[in-house]
């Protein structure tokens, strides 16, 4: 496995890759990885020739009063789990090999990047969308990985990949979950032994809404309300959004039908945690 640090060697290694005629997988990460990472890298070695995973906390994805400082790093590790799965690049660049002194140049994706996290973390997916960009520039993958715990992003980069007619297929992957239903996350870290017994409560939420879909409930206002009813029973969660969506607009349902997506955001203690379901109806 070939760990790199510039874009130009990188660029470099891919091209070389595509030159023997490689099909290339990609996974975007911001480090800190667990099995939820691993389960995007080991689908994109099982169906790519070579795979190329980048460990990037982007600087423009966090406004001020978010976590960037704090946001969990550890690369030595991160680097020998990539190894274990049998990752062929790791990509580790620092914030000024990524964005040059004078960068000016941005990726915004509207309308669906306005509701759910968009509300609450207005800079958020202008920052995701410049990085992916890049990184999508970089690597220039075939197929990319994305997971559905970040059911918002993933409709998000699969819209700027098809209004910008990019080549790289992107592929979602199912949300990972510790053994008591908690979705994994990087952010998990932050919990107090009382704050992560208490995160249990998005997961119990998220199955019930999710059961009473599928047991044929249509109104999206009582599926929520099911919801809500459970998160307030935990003390220390506060409720950020819980919202209905079109799966692919982002736009509110109030009458469930085609693909729908059932999304969450809970702040336990100081930590803002997010799950969701989808659903076709």
């Amino acid at each position: 496995m070939k760990v790199t640090y510039k874009i130009q060697e990188t660029k470099e290694q891919i091209k070389h890759w595509k030159k023997c005629g490689y099909s290339i997988g990609f996974v975007p990460t911001m480090g800190y990885l667990h099995e939820g990472h691993q389960s995007l890298m080991k689908k994109a070695v099982g169906e790519n020739d070579k795979t190329a995973v980048s460990i990037f906390v982007n600087p423009m994805q966090f406004a001020p009063s978010e976590d960037f400082n704090s946001y969990p790093r550890d690369l030595q590790a991160d680097i020998e789990l990539c190894e274990k799965t049998g990752i062929d690049l790791v990509f580790n660049p620092n914030a000024d090999e990524m964005y040059i002194n004078d960068f000016c140049t941005f990726v915004d994706v509207d309308k669906i990047t306005k509701e759910l996290c968009g509300k609450s973390r207005p800079v958020h997916f202008r920052g995701v969308c410049t990085v992916v960009n890049k990184l999508f520039n970089i690597i220039t993958p075939d197929r990319a990985y994305f997971g559905q715990k970040d059911a918002q992003q993933l409709a998000v980069i699969k819209r700027m990949v098809r209004d910008l007619n990019m080549d790289a297929e992107i592929i979602g992957c199912p949300i990972v979950r510790e053994s008591d239903g908690l979705a994994k996350s990087s952010r998990n870290t932050y919990l107090s032994p009382a704050e992560r017994k208490a995160a249990r409560v998005l997961s119990k939420a998220v199955f019930e809404g999710e059961r009473l879909v599928k047991s044929g409930e249509r109104d999206a206002k009582k599926v929520i309300t099911a919801m809500e009813d459970i998160i307030q029973t935990e003390p220390l969660a506060k409720i950020d959004y819980i919202e209905i969506v079109d799966s692919e607009s982002i736009e509110k349902i109030n009458t469930l039908q085609g693909r729908m997506l059932a999304a969450i955001a809970v702040i336990i203690g100081r930590t803002r945690l997010i799950d969701n379901f989808i659903c076709e109806v």
